[in-house]
């Protein structure tokens, strides 16, 4: 959304937009009860990978100049020799949280799976197949 030109919240898109994201799944957590949060260990486990791989994806593909982020809509907070900025960092977090707390309440809404459905179990010795 842009008024005469500029957008709306300037250098505070990207970190908007990310809150927003954050918003929009924390009912998975407190309604549903996705215990994503509930166990940070897990979380950050989950997280750290993801975070490295990327991160190290991003910062090489900007000093390849293969892209870039418009400092209109960043805050200008930049990480390892002010390239990676702050909310790709933010990013790199916020999404992958989000998708592991649908997946919980998701897993949690439907409840297991059955031993006979589950993908490993399949090809097992003694087991009928339907």
């Amino acid at each position: 959304m842009r008024l005469g030109g500029e957008a709306v919240l300037g250098r505070g898109t990207y970190l908007a937009l990310l809150a927003a994201c954050v918003l929009v799944t924390l009912p998975l957590e407190l309604v549903l009860h996705a215990r994503v949060y509930a166990r940070p260990r897990r979380w950050l486990a989950s997280l750290l990978p993801v975070f490295v791989v990327f991160s190290l994806w991003d910062y090489v593909a900007i000093r390849r100049g293969h892209w870039s982020y418009d400092p209109r809509y960043t805050t200008g907070v930049a990480f390892f020799g002010h390239v990676l900025p702050l909310e790709e960092l933010v990013f790199f977090v916020v999404v992958p949280t989000c998708a592991i707390l649908a997946y919980q309440a998701v897993s949690r809404l439907l409840g297991p799976v059955p031993p006979r459905d589950r993908p490993e179990e399949a090809g097992r010795p003694g087991r009928r197949r339907r």
